[in-house]
């Protein structure tokens, strides 16, 4: 498979743009949205070719030279830190591919901002759990969600090609005898696929003091073949739940992506991340930071914010996407303070530009032309 660049609008702060883009306090677009939450997306590759994110064959991977290194990822995030972001999550594809994994969690873990110690989280597979958890956890992670939407062998075999679900079933084992909590489990709900297991996939978290978490398909799988027909509603996906349990609403929400809901009146819960027919772009709080170096301001935006001509003055952008010269010296000889400036201005710029919502359901939607294994979580 070839490893080739992604070919997106990238932007980069100029002089008339910077003019109306704050140069100090919070994070806060022109909407009122405070930024606190940044997704760190540290590879595209994942051991599993899900239907709904990844072809079976013929991934165009991102090169290895346009990966950030962990120095990279580290000053990226301190200045994040520095500026108001109070939680990482670390993200891919699947981010235990990542060889250095134990030591991106040590040295994020030690970041504090200016209201103390950031909190660090990770999404994944959960294959590599058994091998790795420890470690991260003596390194530092504090809260873990696994994905898992399905409990039988023959469907995970087709949904994910591959026959892994023992391997996944593991990894959430190793996880429910941590001391890590809280612990999710993310389920796509999919007709003709899983809807018929909602009910068993709560019951299963229940089972190993976790909450389910469904999300509703969205359109970012690389192949573009999402469709609504294939997508259960965040109504359908309650009103199948409620035939087990009564569902109480959860207030205090606040920028979480999930509605929670207390399962006969608690404390167990269940969530439904409804972005498609319940959008909460009013609330979001999030930003993401791709395993080259592109900033971005939501899941499905078009429009990519570029730190490598930052990162890398004396090479310009690692991805070949860059559209002009970056805020970097192009010496090389940059210095670090210099550098900071330029990554702080890129977080504020791209935070800035931030529309009001990601337009799903609008006749011009577009959908991004990067795949969810290539933009993160």
């Amino acid at each position: 498979m070839a490893a080739v660049p992604v070919m997106l609008a990238t932007r980069r702060p100029d002089a008339a743009s910077d003019e109306a883009v704050p140069a100090s306090g919070p994070l806060i677009d022109t909407h009122g949205r405070v930024h606190r939450d940044l997704r760190i997306s540290l590879t595209d590759r994942c051991s599993l070719r899900c239907t709904y994110c990844m072809p079976e064959q013929g991934n165009e991977w991102l090169a290895r030279a346009s990966i950030l290194t962990l120095d990279e990822i580290e000053r990226v995030a301190r200045v994040a830190a520095s500026i108001g972001i109070s939680t990482f999550r670390l993200t891919g594809g699947e981010p235990l591919l990542r060889p250095d994994i134990v030591d991106v969690v040590r040295r994020l873990a030690t970041i504090e901002g200016p209201r103390g110690p950031v909190e660090l989280a990770m999404t994944t597979n959960g294959i590599r759990l058994p091998d790795f958890l420890p470690g991260m956890i003596d390194a530092g992670l504090d809260r873990l969600n696994i994905s898992i939407d399905t409990l039988r062998p023959d469907r995970f075999r087709e949904l994910t090609r591959r026959d892994r679900l023992d391997d996944v079933l593991a990894g959430i084992a190793a996880a429910a005898a941590s001391d890590l909590r809280p612990l999710k489990l993310n389920a796509v709900a999919m007709r003709g696929v899983n809807e018929d297991e909602l009910v068993d996939l709560v019951s299963f978290a229940l089972d190993h003091d976790a909450e389910l978490r469904f999300i509703e398909q969205m359109p970012l799988d690389a192949g573009h073949t999402w469709s609504r027909e294939h997508m259960v509603t965040r109504e359908e996906i309650l009103e199948t739940l409620a035939t087990r349990w009564s569902l109480t609403p959860l207030p205090g929400r606040g920028g979480a992506p999930a509605e929670r809901f207390l399962l006969d009146g608690g404390p167990a819960t269940v969530g439904v991340i409804a972005s498609v027919t319940a959008p909460f772009c009013g609330d979001c709080d999030r930003l993401r930071l791709t395993a080259d170096g592109q900033l971005r301001n939501c899941l499905f935006s078009t429009t990519e914010f570029d730190l490598m001509p930052i990162l890398r003055p004396s090479t310009g952008s690692g991805t070949g996407t860059g559209s002009g010269t970056g805020t970097g010296s192009g010496t090389g000889e940059a210095g670090v303070d210099e550098m900071d400036a330029g990554i702080e201005r890129m977080l504020r710029t791209c935070v800035h530009r931030k529309l009001p919502g990601h337009a799903i359901n609008d006749p011009s939607f577009l959908q991004p032309a990067r795949g969810m294994n290539a933009i993160g979580g």
